[in-house]
């Protein structure tokens, strides 16, 4: 939709006018793609590339697409001729589709089950929309623009491939012949304000006492683990509590697909590269983990350990890099140990299961848990202390935790964030760091 009060400007149709659906879809999409194909046969496709920047130039793309949408002599209202003229706009410039999705703030994730279902991920809670694409061969153009974009590839020889897009949203692709049905496409998207401290005390996710002590924590260098399940919000706890880090001390993040968004000035970004087309080249996290200890890092922050960099990174923490920092995928503070244990055994180094459970014994003294509910909310369930290894087994004490105690209206998640009132082993390392510690701070529970 144009606005008629000014020359220079394009004005987007709102997402509800976009989704509106009066004319049978299979005739929108046979209008878009006989439109989309007209506009490359009048226009060099270079200077189309050109008016990617220049809005004056695309104001005039889009007059153009609507004389040629007028060329089909099909009935359609000033409503559908404003959305469909910005579709094409979408399709030349951007990811068709895709884009109201994506510019949707309150959207999390956009699931592509193929070309004719598509769920997002709204305030934790999936739910199907009425986005389709032509076919499944329309949806790998979409594919291939984004995987293109960063210096991938995607075909049969290579049919799974992660991507990222301009604005650092994580991408997966999987295709024919391992996907079944069609191309799926999953996109996580990145938050254009990240979320910070207050917003996790305003969703509930923890109270502030329990941020407090982990801000301590951090401030007194302690290791710590973040441990949840896919979408539990671990990346993005760690995004804030690296906040805590002090401006002073140089930073090395090492992600497979880089997404933190580290405040500090002191910060030197690492990400994985995967194989060339001859399958050589890559570096993996592992090569990145050993190739930081070199870089004179006053902490190490692993955005996910999944592999033999596990025991890397137990090294670099039992040899003078306090204070660091990785997540792991594990639905409890005991199962992120033994996922850890097993990930150690990854690695070609042979080490007895007693010398690995001594090594993450000594080189973690923090396990953070963090659980998406079912409502969709993200709450941290555990905060516990690793107080040594004896025997065969790891002690652990719980700190905080957060008791669920059934649903209220709506379906939503009752429970409780309750101090088991234990003193931490870890209080002494915070007074030998002048950080004052409060008794009260284990001695109170909150009902949410």
């Amino acid at each position: 939709m144009i606005d008629s009060t000014s020359g220079s400007d394009v004005r987007i149709v709102p997402p509800i006018v976009r989704s509106a659906r009066s004319a049978p879809a299979r005739i929108q999409q046979e209008i878009k793609s006989a439109v989309h194909q007209e506009l490359i046969k009048r226009l060099d496709l270079e200077k189309i590339a050109l008016m990617h920047e220049n809005r004056a130039s695309q104001q005039q793309l889009l007059f153009t697409i609507l004389q040629l949408i007028d060329e089909q002599n099909i009935p359609l209202s000033s409503t559908e001729r404003d959305r469909l003229a910005q579709e094409v706009l979408d399709e030349v410039f951007g990811l068709g589709a895709l884009e109201p999705l994506l510019q949707d703030a309150t959207i999390s994730d956009i699931l592509v089950n193929t070309y004719n279902s598509v769920y997002v991920e709204r305030h934790g809670v999936l739910e199907k929309t009425a986005v389709v694409f032509q076919d499944n061969q329309h949806l790998m153009e979409i594919i291939e623009k984004i995987v293109s974009a960063v210096g991938r590839r995607v075909d049969e020889a290579s049919p799974m491939v992660d991507a990222r897009l301009k604005d650092g949203s994580r991408v997966n692709v999987i295709i024919p012949p391992l996907a079944v049905d069609g191309p799926i496409l999953s996109i996580r998207k990145f938050a254009a304000k990240p979320l910070v401290a207050e917003d996790l005390l305003r969703n509930k996710a923890l109270t502030r006492p329990m941020l407090e002590m982990l801000k301590n924590c951090i401030k007194a260098r302690l290791n710590i683990i973040i441990a949840g399940g896919t979408g539990a919000g671990k990346t993005t706890l760690l995004d804030v509590l690296s906040t805590f880090i002090p401006a002073n001390e140089r930073i090395i993040t090492i992600e497979d697909s880089a997404e933190l968004q580290l405040k500090q000035d002191h910060v030197v970004r690492l990400e994985c590269r995967p194989a060339n087309i001859e399958g050589k080249g890559a570096v993996r996290q592992r090569e990145l983990v050993m190739n930081a200890l070199r870089m004179r890092p006053d902490r190490i922050i692993v955005g996910e350990v999944r592999g033999e960099e596990c025991l890397d990174m137990l090294q670099a923490m039992n040899t003078g890099h306090d204070g660091s920092m990785t997540t792991v995928h594990a639905n409890s503070p005991r199962d992120a140990l033994a996922r850890m244990e097993t990930l150690t055994m990854m690695s070609d180094v042979r080490l007895p299961e007693e010398a690995i459970r001594a090594q993450i014994a000594s080189a973690i003294q923090l396990i953070v848990q963090i659980a998406r509910m079912s409502d969709g909310t993200r709450r941290v369930t555990y905060i516990t202390e690793l107080t040594g290894a004896f025997s065969d087994i790891i002690s652990m004490q719980d700190i905080f935790i957060f008791e669920k105690q059934g649903l209220g209206p709506k379906g939503k998640v009752k429970g409780r964030f309750r101090a088991t009132g234990i003193v931490p082993k870890f209080n002494e390392r915070l007074v030998e760091a002048g950080i004052d510690v409060q008794s009260g701070l284990l001695d109170y529970s909150v009902e949410v």
